[in-house]
């Protein structure tokens, strides 16, 4: 409740210094609703989404709170969650430019080892920022205070998937989920964070 009254105190400043005469009951326009099931948000850029997965490892170490906090302490907005098995169909679509490589069977293997939490994060360059949370691929290589460089040791286990463009992030959302899975949703954090 106290982020919505924010919200409304924020939209009442805004018109105000913007001279403009609207009505109350305008002024309410563009901000959530208390059921949270409104659709657009009125900023621009900051509907970008990506794809991120805690791979079996990740959840076997019951790191999944862990990272879901980091990105919404980064103020990006969770619009897709899902536990699931993941099938060796799955991964081959997934990893289709890595099929042909030596080390993909040991990648089925360790990818069908046990459950993954797949998310889709919305949010202002979410792709370029999630990517630099996430790390290099190579924990060691990935610096202190990335999700691989705080929780990672080896290439073959670090811990986290992300999408590594914006065009690869929709394929992969697609992939992962199906359009109904996706909630669409205004969050007035973005209003106070994302002013462009």
């Amino acid at each position: 409740m106290i982020i919505f009254q924010r919200c409304i105190f924020k939209r009442v400043l805004q018109q105000f210094y913007a001279g403009s005469q609207e009505t109350s009951g305008s002024l309410l326009r563009g901000l959530p609703t208390l059921n949270g099931h409104r659709s657009e948000s009125n900023l621009a850029g900051v509907r970008e989404r990506t794809l991120i997965a805690v791979k079996p490892d990740g959840v076997q170490r019951r790191l999944v709170g862990q990272i879901i906090q980091r990105f919404e302490l980064r103020g990006f907005k969770l619009v897709g969650l899902k536990m699931l098995q993941v099938s060796e169909d799955l991964l081959s679509r997934h990893y289709s430019q890595l099929t042909g490589k030596p080390f993909y069977p040991d990648l089925v293997k360790y990818m069908t080892s046990g459950p993954v939490v797949v998310m889709v994060w919305e949010g202002y360059n979410a792709v370029q920022t999630s990517r630099a949370m996430v790390g290099l691929t190579n924990p060691a290589d990935a610096q202190a205070g990335t999700v691989r460089g705080d929780f990672s040791i080896h290439v073959s286990r670090n811990v986290v998937h992300a999408s590594d463009s914006p065009e690869g992030a929709q394929k992969e959302i697609q992939l992962w989920f199906q359009g109904q899975e996706l909630l669409n949703w205004d969050c007035c954090y973005h209003n106070i964070t994302c002013e462009l």
